[in-house]
């Protein structure tokens, strides 16, 4: 919540909307010796931009046509001081915060824009400030696989979802790889005994900051949605099994993005000391650990995991730590304090074309390269002749390739949400499932058809932003307004079902109804049933977690 504040008028008479300063009063309290020497200047700037009173002092963002922005909000103090341990809040601020531009991006490989430990940082949209509107609250969380990625790509630009439903949008920056999931609580320090979840932690923070600071921002903190992709849908999972985060949030939007299970202690801790030893860090050094520079730990990134499941860089992620996180988030069964909530679990048609798609070879396989390369890809203990025969039987003009795509994105992409959907349609919690099958045909991207990562742009109806695989044609607006919309009325009445859409029905066991996005787009019960029977035959293995 804001500060109590005096009503303010504009210069017509008429009320300013709680929370934002008008000019008159800045002057007044310059006059007042309140505001630091250039208070004109502020008070002019006051004039154009809006400025809102937090609970760390007061920021100024822009006005974009119909819509407020602020950018690189903080929620936290810096993690630099205390690395890998829970979050603190950010200290209070004299005078006007600018906040214009993103913050920084956690410390990563490959970094694409600005980083440092200084993160915990969000950026804001709403149509309208302290108007007392109680608008819904989407809280966008970042893929990224817990390692890389922000809340910042433009991708994630808030305004025209904001604007379409007259709701509130906000991404946020956390903690991410080993500064955020290294779970150090085994190897003598007490004090980061959570250290293996404070990347959760931050986005907890975050939603804590968000149900404060709601009624400034024109929303409703009692309405608050959690949408993420890919690696933000696991986050999202796992929130839904952490105590701290109950009653933090209302909803749940998941998109290619599932976390079943959690990296148990003992494999975290043998990751842990793997990552230590390519720091050249002793376990009884940890306080060496938190001292070395940033780029140090992000150089140790690049050892190599210690799976046989698969050959890739160090996975950190949540921890099945008994504190933060007391129980996996989706086994045996669905978390007992996500039962009331409703949630969308989604997918995409042809995920690993996104990433196996690079290799132009995948294209242009034939039945004796197949076996091989499906051996080390699909990640399910199955025998790869049996799955090609079945895929042959079920859908005899796949080709080679066909059969390599869409085996993999079932053994190794898809298990998670049917896994997720099972378990709360036994729970008996509210649950949609959806699976975009729409792609651009004839667009660049077509040979990768509705790939991982392809129903960002459309469910924050940005197909016209740099980046976006969908083209920015009939097709892929139509396609926008479809999920975009739905997402919108989940988010306004916990039920994604709009007129623009034929009837969605919530998951069953029996039915195992699902909407296809796709130009026509249609429930069906139970699509790639087949291929869900196939792979249900191996136990569920969650990636990186054991």
């Amino acid at each position: 919540m804001t500060q109590p504040m005096s009503p303010e008028n504009d210069a017509a008479g008429h009320a300013l909307p709680h929370g934002v300063l008008s000019r008159r009063r800045l002057l007044q309290c310059a006059g007042l010796g309140l505001l630091a020497a250039g208070a004109p200047r502020v008070a002019r700037a006051a004039a154009e931009a809006p400025i809102v009173q937090l609970r760390s002092g007061r920021v100024r963002g822009v006005r974009d046509g119909a819509s407020f922005v602020f950018k690189g909000i903080p929620y936290g103090a810096d993690t630099a001081t205390s690395r890998f341990a829970p979050p603190q809040r950010e200290p209070a601020w004299r005078g006007i915060r600018e906040a214009t531009q993103s913050g920084l991006a956690c410390p990563q490989l490959n970094a694409s824009e600005p980083t440092g430990e200084d993160c915990l940082s969000l950026n804001v949209w709403t149509p309208g400030l302290g108007d007392r509107a109680k608008r819904p609250i989407l809280v966008y969380i970042h893929g990224g696989a817990f390692s890389t990625g922000s809340g910042s790509d433009p991708l994630y630009d808030g305004r025209r979802l904001s604007r379409r439903g007259d709701v509130v949008v906000v991404t946020v920056n956390h903690r991410l790889n080993a500064f955020g999931y290294l779970f150090l609580a085994q190897l003598g320090d007490a004090g980061l005994a959570q250290s293996g979840n404070a990347g959760q932690l931050d986005l907890i923070a975050a939603l804590h900051w968000v149900r404060e600071h709601a009624e400034a921002f024109g929303g409703d903190a009692g309405n608050v949605t959690v949408f993420g992709q890919s690696g933000g849908g696991a986050k999202i999972a796992t929130l839904m099994a952490m105590p701290a985060a109950r009653g933090l949030f209302h909803r749940a939007w998941t998109m290619s993005g599932q976390q079943v299970t959690a990296a148990g202690p003992r494999a975290a801790t043998q990751r842990a000391q793997r990552y230590l030893e390519a720091l050249g860090v002793g376990p009884d050094q940890l306080a060496r650990v938190k001292q070395l520079p940033s780029a140090a730990l992000v150089g140790a990134l690049r050892v190599r995991d210690p799976s046989r499941v698969e050959d890739t860089a160090l996975y950190l992620g949540p921890v099945l730590d008994g504190q933060a996180l007391p129980r996996h988030p989706f086994w045996p069964d669905a978390p007992p304090q996500g039962a009331q909530i409703p949630m969308v679990v989604g997918n995409t048609r042809d995920e690993t074309r996104a990433f196996l798609g690079n290799d132009a070879r995948h294209f242009t396989l034939d039945w004796d390269a197949l076996p091989a390369l499906l051996e080390r890809q699909q990640f399910v203990d199955l025998p790869t002749k049996g799955v090609i025969d079945e895929y042959r039987r079920l859908y005899p003009r796949y080709t080679p390739s066909e059969v390599f795509f869409a085996a993999t994105t079932a053994g190794r992409s898809w298990r998670g949400a049917v896994e997720t959907l099972e378990a709360r349609a036994r729970q008996g919690a509210p649950t949609w499932a959806y699976q975009l099958d729409w792609y651009d045909r004839d667009g660049p991207h077509a040979s990768r058809r509705a790939f991982h990562t392809l129903d960002i742009p459309l469910v924050f109806d940005n197909v016209g932003q740099p980046g976006a695989a969908t083209g920015d044609g009939p097709g892929a607006r139509a396609m926008a307004a479809a999920m975009a919309d739905a997402l919108l009325a989940f988010a306004r009445h916990g039920d994604p079902r709009h007129p623009g859409l034929a009837d969605w029905s919530p998951y069953t066991l029996e039915r195992r109804q699902t909407m296809v996005f796709d130009d026509a787009s249609r429930l069906e019960d139970d699509p790639r049933g087949g291929e869900r029977r196939l792979y249900a035959q191996a136990p569920f293995l969650q990636r990186g977690t054991q």
